[in-house]
């Protein structure tokens, strides 16, 4: 079991749940919803340990761009590896202390931090098949709706994985931008496969290509 000073659910082992700026009194808001590994960080297999954490080229502007105009970025992540026992939460959170560090000193910073380590090949506790917070699974961005009161139907999600894409239809998001790191060039048809009339998917190179829509969504808050 994690240490009780960490942002593990209570009753849930397998789920975090961290705010870091929590809800203005304001109207639903969208938001943008970033994957960690080949988004934020270089995929390197999972992730664990400082010295392998290294921030995308863009990532940190990016975030600093959303920050600025008042779109809340929620970080939401698998993490498999605490389950399987590769690392523990409390070498997830050191990990995250290090990543948040970074981003700070960009000017840069998550509203919020979500991960499921629910798998179903996991060690027990973590051992459970399609738990609603494990992406393709919608309840990681559903958690972060209630809490910082978003609007879904607003918001988009950045995502390596055809997953993340899915994760973002089934949360009923207006859509998913799918980079081409980490895992995204061996799921760009799967993920480009996921677009339809009511949620759009769009692929760029990497994070760096996502300013136009956090243009679009900082301006779709602005009409409230």
């Amino acid at each position: 079991m994690p240490p009780a000073a960490l942002p593990v659910v209570a009753d849930a082992p397998g789920l975090w749940r961290q705010v870091l700026r929590p809800a203005p009194q304001s109207d639903a808001r969208p938001a943008l919803f970033l994957d960690r590994d080949g988004v934020v960080v270089e995929e390197v297999g999972y992730l664990h340990c400082k010295e392998d954490l290294r921030l995308i080229p863009g990532a940190a502007a990016m975030i600093a761009a959303c920050n600025a105009r008042r779109v809340p970025v929620i970080l939401v992540t698998n993490q498999s590896g605490v389950g399987r026992g590769y690392y523990d939460w409390a070498e997830f959170a050191a990990l995250q202390d290090a990543l948040l560090a970074r981003l700070a000193a960009a000017g840069a910073g998550f509203d919020m931090v979500l991960a499921c380590a629910y798998h179903p090949t996991a060690k027990p506790p973590y051992a459970i098949a399609g738990h609603d917070w494990r992406k393709p699974g919608p309840g990681m961005l559903r958690e972060a709706a209630q809490s910082l009161r978003l609007d879904l139907a607003r918001a988009w999600i950045v995502g390596d994985a055809a997953s993340d894409i899915e994760a973002g239809r089934n949360a009923g998001l207006a859509g998913g931008l799918h980079v081409l790191r980490g895992h995204g060039a061996a799921q760009r048809k799967a993920a480009l496969g996921l677009g339809n009339a009511a949620f759009q998917v769009r692929t760029v190179k990497d994070i760096g290509g996502a300013e136009q829509l956090i243009n679009c969504l900082a301006a779709s808050g602005d009409r409230q």
